[in-house]
């Protein structure tokens, strides 16, 4: 047999096909594929390579550890995007049907554009759509997409979160009436999905709200900070992403506004936003959803297993533990979780898009399953439903201190009781305007 699968390698060969392309076939009935989007060049290379080298290490560390999630091997292949919408698309459609047989669990582009463009065909092909930390906020409402996750923290949580802490450092909520907090925003549909919400909040809570555009991909923001420098609001929140960050910080500080009254989103609290600020990011604030470092054993365990034995996929190994890197395996946990919850209903066999959908829509991190992952303390306790795709809603604040990140706070939740309505009024909008009958998640086990 060995020898009749070797003549045939080498026919393939000989027609311009390659023999890895036969050996994944021969295999790759006992895989479980992912495909990535990745983009390790342009603008924003350190947030695609910090988060997709921490994702396939923790892949790599699955397969090497545990021989893959019950003796599934995952699997993987890479498609650059560059960030660039038309690219994403072009990519999920050479990638969504799987690698040499191996079903593609789920497809994890981390890029709102991407996201909202491939959310309509990633439901009509049954395979889950992960937007951790972003995404479409109204797709928590799992009853009307039930394909699309934006774990742990959507956008709206996010805003609603950092509001909180600010009337926290003002005395209470109550506080806030009278307070200037400008929102200085990256110009794309990522930065500017919050702005009503904060109007909204603005509006309860009676502090003054200015919203200051950047537009793409950030280099310029003299005129923003001057009318902040004229306007001297209270607090600035940032949501910017990639080379917007430091020149934000780069700017306020020549402007003589101080860095610890900003407070960076979910996309401004890496190293790789600080770090190139020099003295100008010292006291800065960003909230995070993972703290950086490696004090965690999952994080010791991949440098043991994967980085150690010279398997590791960043470049640069001295970005092993930094932000983006642990929300890379962060998100590595999360959706192999979802398939060894869905394992446990459907059999130990790699599975269908519509198998991982139901496992994602099943797990249930609480402290003593961290504990089991080496992940407590990384990863907040998560409860999924059909209802909740989001599953957590809280971050933590972290603050940098001229060379790394301190966190400063536990954790923060969202006011999710004010948002669930909005949430639903939208989700329940774009049901209609698709014909989309929503499911009734009291029904769905």
């Amino acid at each position: 047999m060995k020898r009749n699968l070797g003549k045939i390698a080498k026919i393939l060969i000989s027609i311009g096909l390659s023999a890895t392309f036969f050996a994944g076939n021969a295999y790759a009935e006992n895989e479980q594929y992912f495909p990535l989007q990745s983009y390790r060049i342009g603008p924003y290379a350190a947030g695609g390579s910090g988060f997709f080298g921490g994702f396939i290490d923790y892949l790599q560390y699955i397969n090497t550890k545990e021989g893959g999630v019950n003796g599934v091997k995952l699997t993987w292949s890479e498609c650059e995007t560059e960030y660039v919408v038309e690219k994403g698309v072009e990519c999920y459609e050479r990638l969504k049907k799987g690698l040499n047989g191996a079903p593609a669990a789920a497809t994890n582009p981390l890029s709102v554009g991407i996201a909202y463009a491939t959310l309509e065909r990633s439901t009509a092909d049954k395979l889950p759509l992960i937007t951790i930390n972003h995404g479409r906020t109204d797709s928590t409402d799992g009853s009307v997409f039930p394909y699309v996750f934006p774990l742990q923290l959507n956008p709206y949580s996010e805003v609603s979160a950092i509001i909180n802490y600010i009337g926290t450092k003002s005395g209470g909520l109550d506080k806030l009436k009278g307070k200037k907090i400008v929102t200085l925003y990256h110009g794309s549909p990522y930065g500017k999905e919050t702005n009503p919400i904060l109007e909204l909040l603005a509006k309860k809570y009676g502090f003054q709200l200015t919203l200051l555009e950047v537009p793409h991909p950030g280099n310029e923001q003299q005129s923003q900070w001057l009318t902040i420098r004229r306007d001297k609001p209270d607090w600035v929140i940032l949501r910017g992403w990639g080379v917007m960050n430091p020149v934000a910080l780069k700017t306020a500080q020549k402007t003589g506004f101080p860095a610890d009254h900003i407070i960076g989103n979910i996309w401004s609290n890496s190293e790789d936003d600080a770090a190139p600020a020099g003295a100008a990011a010292k006291g800065y604030i960003s909230i995070t959803t993972h703290p950086s470092g490696t004090n965690f054993q999952v994080l010791q365990d991949i440098d043991k297993v994967v980085v150690k034995a010279g398997k590791g996929n960043l470049q640069d190994p001295k970005r092993f533990g930094t932000v983006y890197y642990n929300l890379g395996v962060e998100n590595g946990i999360l959706n192999v979780e979802a398939i060894r919850v869905a394992q446990a209903k459907f059999g130990k066999r790699p599975l269908t898009g519509e198998e991982v959908r139901w496992g994602f829509e099943h797990i249930k991190l609480d402290d003593a399953r961290l504990k089991q992952l080496g992940a407590y303390g990384l990863v907040q306790p998560l409860k999924l439903s059909c209802a909740d795709h989001e599953g957590g809603g809280s971050v933590r604040f972290q603050q940098w201190d001229g060379s790394k990140w301190k966190v400063i706070s536990d954790w923060v939740q969202a006011d999710r009781k004010l948002l669930r309505p909005i949430i639903e009024q939208s989700s329940h909008e774009y049901a209609k305007e698709k014909g989309i009958t929503p499911r009734d998640c009291s029904k769905e086990s």
